[in-house]
């Protein structure tokens, strides 16, 4: 275990998912469920489920899915409508109920304990929350949207003024790409304005990420030290044009090159993190084990993080198919390290029933197995096929 990670975890308070209703969610036309405060694994072969069932989860702490954007697209193909209906509870006893629905053409609903948000901003951070899967290679692969994406993910789950200034950011980026594509010289006193919003909303969203990245590095190497036994070293740089200056003269400086390409070079959009294996570039050096355990690390720094900042809530821990593409060690050391008493409610996906036996017999608390097979997700019994 980390020596710093997992630190002040008695300030920490958990919100469990109790009960879970979900209607024509992707491919799971109904589904009713009950679930342990613990641990909750559900088993099944690839495509039959799994992660759509922890993409709902992720929906109802995010207003969107974390896969695709487009509302319309994760309702069920033969349907007109999905709904996901969940109750939370705190550990002092009260209840949360969330709602979300949506008919295909119209815009969702989004409220809480029957209540409808104003702004799906409002939501953000009630329910603090990590989904690990697959994908996440797409931060060390993809591009630096992903990676900007990572911090945006965490510290708006904290801090309730980030996604305003986010928004406001990329309103006036678009108006002032909008001026930059035009056939004519733009009015510069439009210019202006939009670049004096830029650079103001820039620069206090790169205050934001910085402080939350200088926080973020020691405990995400420690953690990845404890995954690898130790094995390699790893850093995370940060990099961003607020570095060069004030934001609004690294903007102006280079407007005319800015109209001959039609879009803004300089900003806090073209942040990026740079992801360091023994010094080197991870993209070129790290072998398919290293890219996971990296962005398990990642991972799991930010479930620190956020346990420790957002309302002190122990986040929920979404697990998607982990184990694949890693050694014998690195499996033991993650899980040794999610068992533990700092990690609350737990779901966890695999296609081996036998990697959730060894995570199960780690611990003695409360856990629930689910079978899932072509949208359909059932309490597991004895002589289960999947």
């Amino acid at each position: 275990m980390p020596a710093a990670a997992f630190e002040r975890q008695e300030l920490s308070v958990n919100m469990i998912l109790e009960h879970l209703s979900i209607i024509n969610y992707k491919n799971i036309r109904e589904a009713t469920l009950d679930f342990s405060p613990k641990m909750n694994c559900f088993v099944g072969q690839n495509g039959e489920g799994k992660t759509n069932l922890l993409d709902a989860i992720y929906y109802l702490s995010f207003c969107r899915s974390a896969f695709n954007p487009i509302d319309s697209q994760v309702l069920n193909h033969d349907s007109d409508f999905f709904v996901l209906d969940a109750c939370y509870r705190h550990d002092h006893g009260d209840e949360e109920w969330v709602y979300c629905g949506m008919k295909r053409g119209t815009k969702k609903h989004f409220k809480r304990n029957k209540k409808e948000y104003k702004r799906l901003s409002q939501h953000i951070g009630l329910i603090p929350l990590i989904f690990v899967s697959p994908s996440d290679t797409l931060l060390i692969e993809g591009g630096s949207e992903e990676r900007r994406r990572l911090m945006d993910v965490v510290i708006a789950q904290f801090d309730t003024t980030y996604i305003d200034s986010l928004n406001a950011y990329n309103k006036a980026l678009q108006q002032r790409n909008a001026l930059l594509k035009m056939d004519e010289e733009p009015d510069p006193m439009l210019m202006d304005i939009w670049e004096q919003e830029m650079a103001q909303h820039g620069e206090a969203l790169y205050h934001k990420r910085n402080a939350f990245i200088e926080e973020f590095i020691p405990v995400f190497q420690e953690i990845y030290s404890s995954i690898s036994g130790n094995k390699e070293t790893v850093a995370l740089g940060y990099t961003s044009h607020c570095q060069r200056g004030p934001l609004l003269d690294v903007i102006r400086r280079d407007r005319a090159k800015d109209r001959a390409v039609g879009y803004s070079l300089h900003g806090i959009h073209r942040d990026d993190l740079e992801m360091l294996l023994g010094g080197y570039p991870i993209r070129r050096e790290g072998s398919q084990g290293q890219n996971k355990t990296y962005t398990l690390a990642l991972k799991l720094a930010q479930f620190d993080f956020l346990r420790r900042t957002a309302s002190t809530t122990t986040p929920l821990l979404l697990l998607d198919d982990i184990f694949d593409k890693l050694d014998a060690q690195r499996v033991e050391q993650i899980i040794s390290l999610v068992s533990g008493p700092q990690f609350g409610q737990i779901f966890i996906t695999d296609t081996n029933r036998e990697h959730l036996d060894r995570i199960l017999k780690y611990g003695n608390f409360d856990y629930r197995l689910f079978a899932v097979k072509a949208g359909e997700v059932s309490p597991w019994e004895e002589g289960t096929h999947v």
